[in-house]
C-alpha cells in the first residue's frame, strides 16, 4: 500500500522555511545534513524526515513537532 503524501507537512515546511529566514532549500539541507533534493521532497509531501531530521526542523523553526506534521494549528 502506497503511503499517502503529507502535503500539509510540506507546504508548512516551505513556508516556516520562506518567512523564517527565507533560506534556501540548499542552505537548510546543509544544516539538516541531507541534499537539498530531500528539502525539496520534503517540501513536495512526497517524503517525510525521519524522526531526528523532524526535531532538529522543529528545534531550528522554533515550533513542535505537531504543528509540522499539521496536527496542532499553532506554531507553539
Amino acid at each position: 500500500m502506497k503511503k499517502k503524501p503529507n502535503i500539509k507537512f510540506g507546504e508548512r515546511l516551505k513556508a516556516m522555511r520562506k518567512n523564517r529566514k527565507n533560506i534556501n532549500q540548499t542552505a537548510l539541507g546543509n544544516l539538516m545534513g541531507v541534499k537539498q533534493s530531500t528539502i525539496s521532497r520534503w517540501e513536495a509531501g512526497i517524503d517525510e524526515p525521519e524522526h531526528d531530521h523532524l526535531r532538529a526542523l522543529a528545534d531550528y523553526f522554533d515550533c513542535s513537532v505537531d504543528y509540522l506534521l499539521g496536527t496542532e494549528s499553532l506554531p507553539e
